[in-house]
C-alpha cells in the first residue's frame, strides 16, 4: 500500500539524486493566459521556458501540480476520472535524450526502491509516424532495451501537438498498466477504453515546430521533454484500488458521505457515480474557492465552473438523500489533507466554507424558482391542449427541449429532475431536442474560449508581451491610489485587450479611472526601459520586488523592474522599453465577484 504523500516524496526523492531540482507548483488560476480557465497541465504554466527561455533554477527541474480540467465532466462518476487532480512532472529543457528518459521512467516504475510495479504488467505506446515525423525507433528501442514486450505503436495517440497545429510538436510515449481484465477484443490494446490498460505516466517529445498552418513541421532548435503522472490514478493502481475513489483522502470522503446518506455506495450504480461526482467537484470546489486569485462562483469564466461544480454536488446529494449542510465537514477533510502543501487553501478554510454554503443556499432557493418555472411550462401546455382542442388538433404531453434546457442553463435544474417531475405529471421531455441545445450550448461556450489546446500553451505575441507590461502600470497605478493593499486577484491577457482583477471595495468613479490611466500613459511617454533580473526570492524581497503569489517559480525568481514606476516578480514576457504600447486606455470597469473589480483595456 502508498498514500498520496508517500508517491509524491518518492518522485522527489528519485528525481533530485538524478539531478533535477525542485520548483514550486504555480497557482490553479492561470496568470495572463486567455487559452485556458484553470491550470491543465504541469507543463502550462512552464511555456515561456519551453519556448527556450531560462528557466532560474537550471534546465532538468520537477514538481506536482494541481490541476483542473473539465473537459472530461461528463466522466466523472466513472472508476478513473476527476476533475481534479495532482500531476508529478519532470522536464529537460533544451535537450531531448529520449533513450536517457525513458529509461528513467522504467526504473521508477519497477523498482524495488521506488513503485515496484511488475514490468510484465506494463505497457506502452510509441509514435508509429506519420507525414510530419518518421516512426520514433529511439523510443521503441529504449522500451525494448529495458525489457518491455507489450509495445504498440500509434500514430493519433503519440503526437502532441498545440490548437490548430501551430507551434512546438512532436511524439510522445505513454505508459499503462495492466489492470488484469480480459482483453475486449483480439485487437485490444492501450488505445481502447474498455479498462483493461489504464494509463499512468506520459513522457513528451518536443522535437518539432510548425511556424505556419499548412507547413511542415520542421526540427526545433531547443528540443524538450515533458513528463506527466497522474498521482490518484497511480497511487490506486498500486494500491489496487477498483477506483480512484477508493483509495486515500477520497475514500475518508466517501466514507463520511456514506454514513449520513440515505442510499448507500454501492447500492446501485447511480448512487456510486453521484458519490463519486460529489466527491470529486467538491474537491475541485474546494481549491477554486481557496486559491490565492479569488474565485467566487459567478455565471462567467471560472466562477462559471465553480458555482456549476457546487449545484451539480447539491443535485447529487439530493439523489442519495446527503444534507448539503454537510459539505463544510467535506472541505475540513479536504483541507486537513492537502493544507500542509497548499497554504492557500489552509488559511482559507472558513472562506470556503462559507462561499460554498452561501452558493448552496442561493441554489436552493433557484430550485425554489425552477419548480415554480416548471408549472408555467405545464400549464402553458395544458392552455395549448384546451385552445387546439377546439380546432380539433391535439397536443402531445411533451415538454419540449428549449424548456427543458432553459429549466436546466437559468435554474439548475438537470434534465433528470425534469423528466422526474414531469413523468410525475404525466408528461415526456424531449431529450433530443434538450441533448440539441446543449450542444449548441457547448459550442458558444468552446468558441468563446477558441484557442484551448492540449497542454495549454500561452500567447506569447509581441501585442500580448506589451499588454502584459500595462498590466504592471496599472497595478502600480491602482496602489498608488489606493495604497499597497490593492493586489492582483486574476489576470487575462489576449493580443487584443488585457482583463485586470483587483480587489477593491468600491466601484471606481470616472475621476479616478482617468487618473489611473493617466499614470500608465505617462509612464508610457517616459519610455522607460523595463529590466528583468534574475535573483533569489529573499534578494527579490529585500529590493522591494511585489509579487503576491511568490511562491510559484521556485528559489530563484526573475524580477522586471520598470523605472520608479514598478518592481514586480513575474514570469514574463514583456516589452523592452514602454514606449512599445504607444497609448494605454481603459474601456470598462466592473464587477468581477464581491470584493473584486475589473478593469479592461487596450493599447491603440
Amino acid at each position: 500500500m502508498i498514500t498520496d504523500r508517500q508517491l509524491k516524496e518518492k518522485w522527489f526523492k528519485f528525481f533530485e539524486e538524478h539531478g533535477f531540482k525542485k520548483i514550486e507548483g504555480f497557482s490553479i488560476i492561470p496568470e495572463n493566459d486567455p487559452t485556458v480557465l484553470f491550470t491543465t497541465a504541469g507543463m502550462h504554466p512552464l511555456v515561456p521556458y519551453l519556448l527556450g527561455e531560462k528557466h532560474p533554477a537550471g534546465n532538468k527541474i520537477y514538481d506536482v501540480q494541481r490541476c483542473i480540467r473539465t473537459s472530461d465532466i461528463d466522466s466523472v462518476g466513472d472508476a478513473s476520472h476527476l476533475t481534479f487532480f495532482e500531476m508529478l512532472g519532470n522536464w529537460t529543457l533544451g535537450q531531448c535524450d529520449k533513450t536517457t528518459m525513458i529509461k528513467l521512467s522504467y526504473e521508477f516504475l519497477t523498482s524495488p526502491k521506488y513503485l515496484g510495479l511488475d514490468k510484465n504488467k506494463l505497457a506502452v505506446t510509441v509514435f508509429a509516424g506519420n507525414a510530419v515525423a518518421p516512426r520514433d525507433e529511439e523510443a521503441y528501442n529504449a522500451w525494448k532495451s529495458c525489457g518491455i514486450e507489450n509495445i504498440f505503436f500509434t500514430s493519433e495517440d503519440n503526437w502532441w501537438a498545440l490548437g490548430g497545429g501551430v507551434g512546438p510538436c512532436g511524439p510522445d510515449t505513454e505508459m499503462f498498466y495492466d489492470t488484469g481484465k480480459e482483453k475486449c477484443s483480439e485487437n485490444c490494446s492501450p488505445s481502447c477504453d474498455c479498462g483493461k490498460y489504464l494509463e499512468i505516466w506520459n513522457d513528451v517529445f518536443m522535437q518539432y515546430v510548425v511556424e505556419k498552418a499548412g507547413q511542415q513541421a520542421q526540427k526545433l532548435a531547443l528540443p524538450n521533454i515533458d513528463t506527466g503522472m497522474g498521482l490518484e490514478r497511480t497511487v490506486a493502481i498500486i494500491n489496487g484500488a477498483e477506483s480512484v475513489y477508493d483509495s486515500g483522502c477520497l475514500k475518508r470522503v466517501i466514507d463520511f458521505i456514506n454514513q449520513n446518506a440515505t442510499v448507500k455506495y454501492t447500492e446501485n450504480e447511480s448512487a456510486t457515480r453521484s458519490y463519486r461526482i460529489i466527491t470529486d467537484h467538491l474537491r475541485s470546489s474546494t481549491f477554486i474557492l481557496g486559491d490565492a486569485r479569488g474565485v467566487l462562483p459567478s455565471n462567467v469564466g471560472q466562477g462559471y465552473i465553480l458555482r456549476r461544480f457546487i449545484r451539480r454536488a447539491v443535485n447529487h446529494s439530493r439523489n442519495i438523500g446527503f444534507d448539503c449542510k454537510l459539505f463544510a465537514n467535506i472541505v475540513d477533510i479536504f483541507v486537513d489533507e492537502y493544507g500542509q502543501d497548499y497554504a492557500d487553501i489552509k488559511s482559507n478554510r472558513e472562506l470556503i466554507k462559507d462561499e460554498l454554503l452561501k452558493e448552496v443556499s442561493k441554489f436552493s432557493k433557484a430550485l425554489e424558482d425552477g419548480h415554480k418555472e416548471f408549472e408555467k411550462v405545464i400549464n402553458g401546455i395544458e392552455r395549448h391542449k384546451e385552445f387546439a382542442s377546439k380546432n380539433g388538433e391535439k397536443v402531445e404531453n411533451i415538454i419540449n427541449g428549449k424548456s427543458a434546457f432553459r429549466l436546466y442553463d437559468t435554474f439548475g435544474f438537470p434534465l433528470e429532475l425534469t423528466i422526474e417531475l414531469a413523468k410525475e405529471r404525466g408528461y415526456e421531455v424531449d431529450s433530443e431536442g434538450f441533448n440539441q441545445m446543449f450542444k449548441e450550448h457547448q459550442e458558444k461556450s468552446r468558441q468563446a474560449t477558441a484557442g484551448m489546446f492540449k497542454g495549454g500553451l500561452a500567447d506569447t505575441s509581441n501585442q500580448s508581451a506589451f499588454l502584459h507590461t500595462a498590466t504592471h502600470l496599472l497595478l502600480a497605478g491602482l496602489q498608488k491610489m489606493f495604497g499597497k493593499g490593492v493586489v492582483q486577484k486574476g489576470s487575462n491577457i489576449t493580443p487584443e485587450r488585457l482583463r485586470f482583477d483587483f480587489n477593491l471595495d468600491h466601484k471606481m468613479t470616472a475621476e479616478e479611472l482617468m487618473e489611473v490611466e493617466n499614470f500608465v500613459n505617462e509612464a508610457i511617454s517616459r519610455a522607460i526601459p523595463v529590466k528583468c533580473e534574475v535573483m533569489s526570492l529573499e534578494q527579490a524581497k529585500k529590493c522591494g520586488a511585489h509579487g503576491t503569489f511568490t511562491n510559484k517559480y521556485g528559489d530563484e525568481v526573475k524580477v522586471y523592474t520598470i523605472g520608479d514606476v514598478s518592481k514586480e516578480i513575474c514570469g514574463g514576457p514583456h516589452a523592452e522599453n514602454t514606449s512599445q504600447l504607444h497609448h494605454f486606455k481603459i474601456i470598462k470597469e466592473e464587477s468581477s465577484s464581491s470584493g473584486i473589480r475589473r478593469i479592461k483595456a487596450i493599447l491603440d
